[in-house]
């Protein structure tokens, strides 16, 4: 299995870079077979479809990282230092991480609701091994295409794809009254300048969409990691309502894909748009 799966525009027209970390979907047989979950349980951690949503980045200029791997078997999402002492043999307890305490580190222990991936322990040897076949790469080609980015256009905008679980925003409560359907993080201004999370939700809300920031998802690794506002390097996580385009439950997507898929076509395309303004700047 490769760690990542990259598709490049002919022309890279836009500082905009898309990536999908959580949309793998190829289970190493080995692992299916040792996990105690079904694989629809197992499937509960995936932000099924995403890499398919976004798909239409490289006809508007702008590359797109999806992952391979799924989430249940690396979290490409966060720090590579983030070893589970309850799963994995041999790490020793640090300071307290809430992610890791909840099961939910580099290598996680489980997926949606808690549920329990294994039976036991994993050796460090084999948690280690994931980290060097499958997050290293990925990093590397992430880093690579912002720096990229940079070096073209003197800025990089990273749009960090998720999905989250209705259940997620059924309590969350939205200015207009109504939940939102998409949730953009930005870890409270750190990982992305103002302006530019402001032009996305306009381009999400002039698209009819109910949006909401920072609640109940402020970005992780890769926002924390890669944005770098006073550096001109932008990191905006898009969190998007599985309910709008798949169901839940099968796994599937639902009668709204197709529509569904189209609106975001037309969302990718305005939002490179806001990475082309200083081309002819970077052009000199």
């Amino acid at each position: 299995m490769t760690a990542y799966n990259l598709l490049m525009p002919d022309i890279r027209t836009t500082s905009v870079v898309f990536a999908s970390p959580h949309s793998g979907r190829e289970y190493p047989r080995s692992f299916v077979r040792r996990t105690i979950l079904d694989e629809q349980k197992l499937r509960s951690s995936e932000d099924a479809f995403v890499d398919m949503l976004f798909s239409a980045a490289p006809r508007h200029g702008a590359p797109l990282l999806t992952a391979i791997a799924p989430r249940a078997w690396i979290d490409v999402n966060r720090s590579s230092d983030e070893l589970d002492p309850a799963l994995i043999e041999g790490v020793r307890r640090t300071a307290h991480n809430p992610r890791v305490a909840s099961g939910l580190g580099v290598v996680p222990r489980v997926v949606a609701n808690g549920r329990a991936i294994y039976r036991g322990k994993i050796t460090r040897k084999e948690a280690l091994a994931r980290v060097e076949e499958f997050w290293k790469p990925w990093h590397q080609a992430l880093g690579t295409l912002m720096d990229d980015s940079k070096a073209l256009f003197g800025e990089a905008i990273l749009i960090d794809c998720h999905s989250m679980p209705h259940e997620a925003i059924e309590t969350i409560s939205h200015p207009r009254g109504s939940r939102p359907e998409i949730v953009l993080g930005d870890r409270f201004g750190a990982a992305a300048a103002s302006d530019v999370v402001d032009r996305i939700e306009t381009i999400l809300t002039s698209a009819g969409l109910r949006v909401a920031r920072n609640a109940p998802f402020a970005g992780a690794f890769v926002t924390q990691n890669y944005g770098r506002p006073a550096r001109n390097r932008h990191v905006v996580q898009v969190e998007i309502d599985r309910a709008l385009y798949m169901n839940e439950h099968l796994v599937r997507p639902n009668n709204n894909f197709a529509a569904f898929k189209a609106l975001i076509d037309r969302v990718v395309s305005d939002i490179t748009e806001i990475g082309r303004a200083d081309i002819p700047l970077a052009a000199e």
